[in-house]
């Protein structure tokens, strides 16, 4: 028998592998996709700034301390009354101490704002894309699957929280919901309300999705199969179906995520995000449209958000491709 008829002959004859005949291996769908996605510079670029990103706000107290200061502290001192509190120096006086300047009027230090400013944005997107992915994966698998009148029922839910003013609504609850209420108060309560808004009312886009792919998978030759050898439908759904729409549903997330983000900074722009004088990017660029004479007071909260909205995109773009079999890269 030939090494290319017995594969394992091959492995121990080492002068077949030099000949160039070794085992061929199966690979599964992640390693394939990992295989791919290491291919895309740009993907693994935009992971590398969310890695980044995340470790920043993670370590933002320790990285404050060796330059800016504490995120709320005052430098009056630093500041030019006479021209309406503009800071010393040129570019909004940047400097080693403070590498992005400092704020108009109060003197706060940017550099410490935008980095307190990204652990509540990445915060509120992470939390509300769970939000959104669980409600969406489960609604949307159940209508997939069941189809007939529950995926009618469903759908017409869907269709229903799409068409739904959800800027309007946030800022309407906003204003009624008073300064205690469900066991909180103060910024965990404003936090909790965020993620409750835009996580609630932004599941129907991933719950068409998941429904989508349900319908073509349930018609699969391994669904049929685990339904001939006698599987109850919560088996089915969780064992056979949730796993093949992982890859999706992974992808989605990495895109929904800036959306949120954007979301985010759009609310606390309009005063009904975060309160002051927490730090949030949004909330930056509504203090800085009083003080348009001095761009770099915009400037780097709006890089911050551009920067971060982009990666996400980048590597969300990435991993589709990366799972997407049709793909030609």
């Amino acid at each position: 028998m030939s090494t290319l008829e017995d594969p394992s002959s091959a492995m121990a004859d080492p002068e077949a592998i030099a000949a160039g005949e070794q085992r061929i291996e199966g690979r599964s769908l992640s390693q394939i996709a990992w295989g791919r996605l290491r291919r895309d510079k740009v993907a693994l670029a935009g992971a590398g700034f969310i890695v980044f990103l995340v470790l920043v706000a993670l370590f933002a107290p320790l990285l404050v301390k060796i330059t800016g200061g504490p995120p709320d502290e005052y430098h009056e001192d630093l500041l030019n009354m006479g021209l309406g509190g503009i800071p010393y120096g040129t570019f909004g006086g940047m400097s080693w101490a403070h590498p992005m300047g400092l704020e108009t009027v109060n003197g706060r230090d940017i550099f410490s704002r935008v980095l307190y400013g990204a652990r509540i944005s990445l915060l509120i997107a992470i939390l509300a894309t769970f939000v959104s992915v669980v409600i969406g994966t489960t609604i949307g698998i159940v209508a997939g699957f069941f189809g007939g009148w529950v995926d009618a029922v469903l759908s017409r839910i869907m269709d229903i929280f799409l068409a739904f003013p959800l800027l309007v609504f946030a800022i309407a609850l906003s204003g009624v919901i008073p300064d205690k209420a469900f066991g909180l108060s103060g910024l965990p309560l404003r936090l909790s309300l965020l993620v409750f808004v835009i996580g609630f009312f932004n599941w129907p886009y991933i719950g068409r999705i998941v429904r989508g792919q349900t319908i073509s998978l349930r018609e699969r030759e391994y669904v049929e199969a685990a339904r001939s050898l006698g599987a109850r439908r919560p088996y089915i759904l969780f064992t056979e179906l949730l796993p093949n729409l992982i890859a999706p549903i992974l992808v989605y997330a990495t895109l929904i995520i800036p959306t949120n983000i954007l979301f985010e900074a759009a609310l606390s722009f309009l005063g009904v995000g975060v309160p002051p004088p927490t730090a949030s990017w949004g909330g930056m660029l509504a203090d800085a449209v009083n003080f348009y004479t001095v761009p770099h007071f915009m400037f780097w909260p709006g890089l911050a958000i551009f920067a971060t909205v982009m990666a996400f995109n980048l590597f969300g773009d990435g991993l589709r491709d990366a799972f997407d079999p049709k793909s030609s890269r």
